[in-house]
């Protein structure tokens, strides 16, 4: 039985996963802050499965992990949300637990878990829409990373120039029209979810909110449409907090998609919008692909093609 454990910012989600893919426990605990607490928090977490499916015979951990994972390495850097800017996290975690440990982003571990879920048969991109705008892509069942590793980096596209600064300096980038941190800041009014009180105000006709609400379509409607003609992927899943939003923020997304490809019969063809998906709600699919990951002898990835 395989361990996969998805640590987030403020909490950490685990499963316990049979050999043929079947999660039989699922639990959260609050994510502890800096590396000390990190690897804290996935100690407990492994030992709460442990009491929760009443076994100890766990054969591997996979762990999701925000900010960057060089293929091969278990050198985490760059997870500043977490208080944590470079750490090799399978060395502090393995001894602890005595069991062999992997490391994974946590969008591509998600996308891996989502590729699974999906029945493993397709091309699958995974679109996380978080604080932040990322994919991950799985062809051929395997991870694509790209000659640098940088494959499904959307959010920092820019689809207008003359739109709002992005964090990475740009302007216009997917991320600033559709990450949850950046719809937030240009709302500034606060609330606990800031994202969903602009739909809710944008419903009740508030133009403000009604213009932040269509550039979360136009972006994410770019990045779904991005995905698919450049890795022709069959779906892309979308998931992350702004999923909470459910059927408004599909709906949204797949008009964006239709009226952009009413002019164009090779948009048409493609069928974009029936391409698009929402995650199930409560869905932990980055931590089975974590649980995925841990149980594989070696990187599964598709080189770069010429």
């Amino acid at each position: 039985m395989r361990v996969g454990i998805d640590v987030g910012g403020t909490k950490t989600d685990a499963v316990a996963v049979t050999d043929d893919g079947t999660v039989v426990g699922h639990i959260r605990r609050p994510t502890a802050w800096g590396a000390a607490g990190v690897v804290d928090t996935i100690v407990d977490a492994v030992a709460a499965l442990s009491t929760r499916t009443g076994t100890g015979a766990f054969t591997s951990v996979g762990i999701g992990m925000p900010g960057q994972v060089v293929p091969g390495s278990t050198v985490v850097s760059h997870a500043l949300n977490l208080g944590i800017e470079r750490f090799d996290l399978a060395r502090a975690v393995a001894p602890r637990l005595g069991l062999p440990v992997r490391i994974e982003n946590d969008v591509k571990a998600a996308a891996v878990g989502a590729h699974a879920l999906e029945g493993g048969s397709t091309d699958l991109a995974y679109l996380n829409l978080g604080t932040g705008v990322a994919a991950g892509i799985v062809v051929d069942g395997r991870v694509h990373r790209g000659g640098r590793g940088t494959a499904g980096e959307v959010g920092h596209v820019s689809i207008d120039p003359h739109g709002p600064v992005c964090r990475c300096g740009g302007r216009g980038c997917i991320e600033a029209l559709a990450g949850g941190a950046a719809v937030a800041e240009r709302w500034g009014r606060g609330g606990m979810l800031p994202v969903r009180d602009v739909f809710d105000a944008a419903d009740a006709g508030d133009p403000v909110a009604r213009g932040l609400r269509a550039d979360v379509a136009r972006a994410v409607a770019a990045a779904v449409r991005l995905l698919v003609l450049t890795v022709d992927v069959d779906a892309v899943v979308v998931g992350g907090g702004l999923t909470a939003l459910g059927d408004r923020l599909l709906a949204d997304v797949r008009e964006e998609l239709r009226a952009g490809a009413a002019a164009s019969d090779f948009l048409r063809s493609l069928a974009l919008a029936d391409r698009v998906r929402l995650l199930a709600p409560g869905s932990p699919a980055a931590a089975l692909g974590a649980a995925i990951i841990g149980g594989q002898a070696a990187p599964e990835e598709v080189p770069a093609r010429g």
